[in-house]
C-alpha cells in the first residue's frame, strides 16, 4: 500500500484543495478504513461558503481547526486493525458516528455522549480528520458501528444524515393527532417524512423552495407540500388546520425565514424542533414564544443514540433510501460537487467517492 493517501482539505472559505498527504498511522485502539463513500453534509456545504457558525468571527470562537480534512458521512473499509481492535478484521465495513466523544465531561460520564462539551466532529478537528480522503483512521474513541453485507454504498452513507433526522422527529414526540410541518427537504428533511409517517400523526406537511424536494417529500409521505416562494405557507397551513396552525414544526432547512415561519404557523401549545444549522445569526419574534402561544421549543443536535435503529430500519425496509443520493463525484471532482449540493435544484445528498 502506498503511503501517501488524496485528501481534500479546508484551509479558508472558499479555500479547499486536493492534496497528498500521509495515509494514516494507525494506534492499538484504532482503525484505518478505505473510504468507500463520504457524503457532502449541509454543514460541509457552509463551511466552504465561509458561514460564521463554522468559521467564527475570530479564533476565539472558530470551529474548524483548520487545514483539516472534511467529511462526516463515510462508509469505510477496515483495512487496518489496531491490536486491541480484535472484533474487527480486514474488510468489514463500518461506519463511525460523526461525534468523537471525550468520555471524561459530565455528559459522556451521563452517556449523552452526543452533548460532549468537546464537540469534535469528524472533519472539522485535525485529530479526527473526516472521509474527504482515500483513508480515514477512527479515533479510538469513535463510536463505530458495523454495516450489513446486504447494504448499498449509498445506504451506508444514509445512515449518519437519517440518524441526524430519526433524533430531531424524537425530541418532537409526535402524536397521532398532530398536524407535522417539516421544513427543508433535503435528503434529512425528506427523510424525516419518512420517520414521522412511522408515528401515524393526522396530518405530514412538508416545505421547501425546490418543487423536485417537494416530489420527494411526497413519495416519501407527506399528505401535502406548500412552496413558501409560490404562496404564503403560515396561511395554507393555518387553512389546513381549520384556523390553528400546526401541532409540530420541526425546522431542517437552516434558512432564518423558516423560523419565523414556523413560529407563526404552530398553534398554542405547539412544539417547535430547531434541527438545521444556519450560516448566520437568526433573529425572531420571541414574544410569539412566551406572550403569544406558550409554545415549547427545542434543540436536536447530531443523532443521540439513533445509528443503531436507523442501520436496522433501512435492513427491514421501513427506512427509505431510494433516490436520497442524487449524484456522486470522484474526489477529484469535488469543486462540481459542492457546486451540484448548494445550486442543482435536484440536488438530494450528493456523495464523493475517493
Amino acid at each position: 500500500m502506498s503511503k501517501k493517501m488524496k485528501a481534500l482539505l479546508s484551509y479558508a472559505p472558499y479555500d479547499n484543495r486536493l492534496e497528498e498527504v500521509d495515509i494514516p498511522a494507525v494506534g492499538p485502539e484504532e482503525l484505518l478504513l478505505k473510504v468507500k463513500g463520504c457524503g457532502i453534509c449541509a454543514g460541509d456545504v457552509k463551511s466552504y461558503y465561509g458561514g460564521i457558525r463554522i468559521w467564527g468571527t475570530s479564533e476565539a470562537d472558530r470551529y474548524i481547526e483548520a487545514p483539516v480534512i472534511g467529511g462526516h458521512e463515510f462508509l469505510g473499509e477496515v483495512v487496518v486493525s489496531g491490536d486491541k481492535m480484535t472484533g474487527y478484521k480486514p474488510g468489514d465495513r463500518v461506519v463511525a458516528e460523526q461525534i468523537v466523544p471525550c468520555r471524561e465531561c459530565e455528559f459522556c460520564r451521563q452517556g449523552k455522549y452526543w452533548m460532549c462539551t468537546g464537540s469534535a466532529v469528524y472533519g472539522f478537528k485535525q485529530h479526527i480528520n473526516g472521509g474527504f480522503a482515500e483513508y480515514i483512521k477512527l479515533h479510538k474513541n469513535s463510536i463505530i458501528h458495523k454495516i450489513p453485507e446486504s447494504f448499498t454504498t449509498e445506504q451506508a452513507v444514509l445512515v449518519e444524515p437519517i440518524a441526524c433526522g430519526m433524533h430531531a422527529v424524537e425530541m418532537a414526540g409526535i402524536k397521532h393527532d398532530d398536524v407535522v410541518v417539516i421544513a427543508g427537504l433535503g435528503a434529512i428533511g425528506t427523510s424525516m417524512i419518512n420517520l414521522a409517517k412511522l408515528c401515524l400523526p393526522k396530518m405530514i406537511i412538508g416545505v421547501d423552495v425546490k418543487d423536485f424536494r417537494l416530489d420527494m417529500g411526497k413519495k416519501y409521505g407527506a399528505d401535502c407540500v406548500l412552496n413558501p416562494v409560490k404562496c404564503n405557507a403560515e396561511e395554507a397551513i393555518k387553512k389546513l388546520t381549520g384556523g390553528y396552525g400546526c401541532d409540530v414544526y420541526i425546522e431542517a432547512s437552516g434558512s432564518g425565514i423558516s423560523v419565523s415561519q414556523g413560529l407563526n404557523s404552530l398553534k398554542n401549545h405547539g412544539r417547535y424542533v430547531q434541527m438545521g444549522v444556519f450560516a448566520e445569526e437568526v433573529k425572531a419574534d420571541w414574544n410569539v414564544i412566551g406572550d403569544g402561544k406558550e409554545l415549547t421549543i427545542k434543540g436536536s443536535h447530531l443523532s443521540a443514540l439513533t445509528f443503531s435503529s436507523v442501520i436496522q430500519g433501512i435492513e427491514s425496509g421501513l427506512i427509505r433510501t431510494e433516490g436520497l443520493i442524487s449524484h456522486s463525484f470522484s474526489l477529484e471532482d469535488w469543486k462540481e460537487a459542492f457546486e451540484a449540493a448548494e445550486r442543482k435544484p435536484e440536488a438530494m445528498k450528493v456523495m464523493l467517492v475517493p
